[in-house]
């Protein structure tokens, strides 16, 4: 009664263009170029202005961590923590109740509800694993300037993060039976023939 089609629309249309909104506030304006034409000039340069496209030198570091990290990345990760841990210690009470034994067994309930939690929280730390190397170097970057860090960190780093999206179909895939079900549907009526 609660997550109704409707409902479940907004909430992936609100997400969406959030993060729409969110991926393009450097397009806005928070980014390096100023400062790269700044540069420039200050060099006294005549010479055509060249961007280097590398994404420390186009995305704003303040952006990266303040915006980025700190307010989208950081909160949402800690608040689904904490819900997990809430999740799993309700299921945890349930399954220590000593309850009678019936045509529905809590027991079996509680044991599916626990296998789909414990997906979700490996899907979450998966999450963690892959996104938070790249966010601390950012972090290094933007709050000690003169520490190099080396760039193959950085390279595994972005290599981490990009990872992580084919990692959740695969984490699902192997945790969930219905979801295994569907993927191997979709697979045998695409690719195979």
């Amino acid at each position: 009664s609660v997550v109704t089609p409707r409902r479940a629309a907004v909430a992936i249309a609100c997400c969406w263009i959030v993060s729409f909104l969110v991926g393009l506030t450097p397009m806005f304006g928070w980014n390096n170029l100023n400062k790269m034409r700044r540069t420039q000039e200050l060099n006294a340069s005549h010479t055509e202005f060249v961007i280097k496209c590398q994404f420390e030198t186009v995305i704003s570091m303040e952006y990266m961590v303040y915006f980025n990290f700190f307010v989208w990345v950081l909160p949402p990760l800690l608040l689904m923590l904490l819900i997990y841990l809430e999740v799993f210690n309700l299921i945890r009470k349930q399954l220590n109740k000593k309850v009678s034994s019936s045509s529905n067994d809590p027991q079996k309930y509680y044991g599916k509800e626990l296998k789909i939690a414990k997906s979700l929280a490996l899907v979450l730390f998966l999450f963690a694993l892959s996104w938070l190397p790249l966010h601390v170097l950012n972090c290094i970057t933007l709050f000690c300037p003169s520490c190099e860090t080396p760039h193959i960190l950085t390279y595994i780093a972005i290599f981490l993060t990009h990872g992580n999206s084919a990692m959740n179909p695969i984490v699902y895939a192997f945790r969930i039976k219905k979801f295994r079900t569907a993927f191997l549907q979709i697979w045998n009526q695409y690719f195979c023939c």
